[in-house]
């Protein structure tokens, strides 16, 4: 992909050309105090980023204007809270959201629900707006474009009834209305009309499935099985590689399959779907060992960036297609920003601009640009990949880098050790085993990366090795580390230092 400003991205990351190098002094403050009226800072996207900006924005100078367009109906919700809706654990579909339109009135933040940008122009600092009754231009003094991320869908078929994309507030919704009693469901009730009613209202009224496939076998897939196993449906995972959640590495992936076969879910590795067919009322799963036929479909394959609108307008973009930013999320065009699931990080071990789509990166680069343009300079800070999911009882955790290519890419010669230890003192009742992955660099002794599963508190622990590698620490400072101890919650060696002493001694032969 071409950059804007007529060089490349390398695989590797954003060229210097993409990445500034601001100072607190180089960054003109939001507030001006000379008495001159400024445009106001706008926003496009009303969710994580979006959101916690604007609220940054106003705390930091309550006299700026701040407008938020979003082309949708739902602000400031919960991605992740999306299966555990589905599965019935979370009964409300508006307790996932944070913020409420009346809410973010209250904050003096003007958001404008169902309003689409449809271009930036840059050099007049205006925007194009599409509302519900006439097309404007709106100015901009400060533009942040937090316009997110969308489902991936790289499979014929997908756009067919009974086929859901689970990344939007109103596929949960419908799914959910799909999963319970037929007519059971009022769809207007459900979202307190965000929701497209007529959409949840067709699934409302349908029989409810008894056997699904589920395409993907990443933190979605594996996170929506356990949501329709909660509805006793007959389960079909589809997964494209040999093995789950591969960026947890193998272990983690290894231990999730045996879980969800225990489980009765049918796995199906290293086997491709290739499309989804109509059946008689049903779904025909096509796939690389033959077809399998199911009453409903969720694919969960991916995500990528909402960056068209960036693109469009001349701002660099990686080639991941994330939008390019600097350390205070500055893009290449004067005062324009971008955050969220739309726009790269710096990782926290290479060093390197990298696209890692999370809710907490999101919300915390939001803030800081908030929080600039409030006048108040703030980095967005780094990205580890820090990521956890549960799979039934089993709890999975990583963190950094794992991966001995990527690894060797960044520089390093990487070495892995695996531990498997007690979650709590052997003689304490809760005990369970706990897996551990670390992975250093034989040349330094830099931590890298790590994984973590088990059933006893064991996704928690990777924020120790999440920690560790943001303070860039060495495989054997983390062995030193003094970690709590008691018995209801740790042995003396917790299995994260257990897991860095073996690999300390393995760096040191």
């Amino acid at each position: 992909m071409r950059l804007s400003t007529g060089g490349t991205a390398s695989a590797s990351g954003l060229g210097p050309e993409v990445v500034h190098t601001l100072s607190r002094e180089t960054i003109r403050p939001g507030a001006d105090h000379s008495g001159v009226t400024r445009d106001p800072f706008v926003v496009v996207g009303g969710d994580a980023a979006g959101l916690s900006a604007a609220s940054k924005c106003r705390r930091e100078d309550p006299d700026r204007e701040v407008i938020v367009f979003e082309r949708g109906q739902w602000v400031s919700y919960a991605h992740c809270g999306m299966p555990y809706y589905v599965e019935g654990e979370v009964d409300d579909l508006l307790s996932l959201t944070t913020l409420g339109p009346e809410e973010i009135a209250d904050r003096g933040i003007d958001l404008r629900r169902g309003h689409e940008v449809t271009s930036v122009d840059t050099a007049r600092q205006t925007v194009t707006v599409a509302g519900p009754r006439e097309t404007f231009e709106q100015s901009y003094d400060d533009l942040l474009l937090a316009t997110g991320a969308r489902a991936t869908a790289p499979v014929d078929g997908v756009e067919r009834d009974g086929v859901f994309t689970l990344h939007h507030m109103d596929d949960a919704a419908a799914l959910r209305a799909f999963l319970d009693p037929a007519e059971s469901v009022d769809a207007a009730a459900v979202g307190n009309g965000y929701t497209d009613d007529a959409y949840v209202q067709q699934y409302a009224d349908r029989e409810p499935p008894t056997t699904a496939a589920v395409v993907g076998g990443g933190y979605v897939g594996v996170e929506t099985v356990e949501a329709l196993a909660a509805h006793d449906l007959e389960i079909h995972l589809f997964q494209r590689g040999d093995r789950l959640l591969p960026p947890f590495g193998e272990p983690v992936g290894d231990a999730v399959a045996a879980t969800l076969r225990d489980h009765d879910v049918h796995l199906h590795l290293g086997c491709e779907v290739t499309a989804l067919a109509d059946g008689d009322e049903s779904t025909r799963v096509e796939h690389t060992d033959g077809e399998t036929t199911v009453d409903m479909a969720v694919v969960g394959v991916g995500v990528r960036p909402n960056a068209e609108l960036a693109s469009a307008a001349g701002v660099a973009t990686s080639t991941s297609g994330a939008v390019g930013v600097d350390d205070y999320g500055r893009t290449n065009a004067p005062d324009v920003y971008a955050a969220g699931d739309c726009a790269v990080a710096e990782h926290v071990v290479t060093g390197r601009r990298t696209w890692v789509p999370l809710g907490l990166t999101a919300n915390r680069a939001g803030r800081a640009v908030g929080a600039t343009v409030g006048g108040d300079p703030t980095p967005t800070g780094g990205v580890a990949g820090t990521a956890v999911v549960k799979a039934f009882e089993l709890e999975c955790g990583r963190t950094g880098v794992l991966d001995h290519e990527t690894a060797r890419e960044a520089g390093f010669d990487p070495v892995t050790e695996t531990v498997t230890a007690g979650s709590r003192s052997g003689y304490y009742p809760g005990n369970a085993e706990t897996t551990v992955t670390l992975c250093g660099d034989r040349d330094t002794g830099r931590l890298l990366g790590g994984s973590v599963v088990g059933t006893d508190r064991a996704a928690v622990r990777i924020d120790t090795v999440a920690t560790a590698l943001t303070g860039g620490l060495t495989v054997a400072e983390l062995e030193r580390t003094d970690l709590a101890y008691a018995p209801p919650f740790s042995p003396v060696w917790d299995p994260v230092l257990v897991a860095a002493k073996v690999l300390s001694s393995e760096i040191e032969d």
